[in-house]
């Protein structure tokens, strides 16, 4: 679990690169500054850990780019102790993100390989999700709803009606929709019934799996 000077070094380059590409939420900045992304990389791309690239992890998944990471985190305007619900935990390491604001994150992940590693990796980090869950994302987690955040870190076709149900008054959804390519889009919940829709551009991601256990 070594993170070395070198280690901090090529994350305060990756934070001038990420920055150079437009996030300017200092909190978010922060956050990529602080957490050793390389612990959440199988050894043999260790060298690749600090470029702003998205990696392969187990079970046919990967480590999102981290300015894809960043921007999503930025959408979501986290404040200390906002309620987030994370779909897909994959390698934990937008978990960790969420944690470092101050976020208290329920996230959910679906393949079982991944969901194993990640809960117990995650705390010896010092990052503790009030939930870690193995189940589906599309249905979100009714029982600790309302959220002020969720946030979806694979490609969905489509928009799960739950999520929206399960955000506040004011909380933000934050999903890339799309099926080869994804665009980012932002649901604010205005009432009962209304939602505010911001588009933000292409991104790929690979695709949210529906539960098939």
């Amino acid at each position: 679990m070594n993170d070395t000077f070198k280690h901090q070094g090529l994350r305060k380059k990756l934070v001038k690169v990420i920055k150079n590409k437009g996030i300017t939420d200092e909190a978010v900045l922060n956050a990529i500054g602080k957490i050793p992304r390389h612990l959440f990389m199988d050894s043999g791309f260790l060298d690749h850990a600090y470029q702003d690239k998205a990696f392969p992890i187990a079970a046919n998944q990967t480590i999102s780019q981290p300015y894809t990471v960043a921007f999503q985190t930025e959408l979501l305007n986290i404040k200390q102790g906002s309620k987030i619900l994370e779909i897909g935990t994959g390698s934990g390491y937008q978990t960790a993100v969420l944690c470092e604001l101050g976020a208290k994150v329920y996230s959910i992940e679906r393949q079982n390989e991944l969901f194993k590693k990640t809960s117990k990796f995650l705390p010896k980090l010092g990052y503790r999700a009030k939930k870690l869950i193995f189940g589906d994302g599309y249905i979100g987690l009714k029982e600790e709803a309302p959220y002020d955040g969720i946030i979806v870190t694979a490609g969905a076709p489509f928009v799960p009606k739950p999520l929206l149900s399960q955000l506040k008054i004011g909380g933000r959804l934050v999903i890339p929709v799309g099926d080869d390519v994804q665009v980012m889009t932002m649901f604010t919940r205005k009432g009962h019934k209304e939602f505010e829709k911001e588009e933000f551009g292409e991104f790929r991601f690979v695709p949210l799996l529906e539960d098939k256990n």
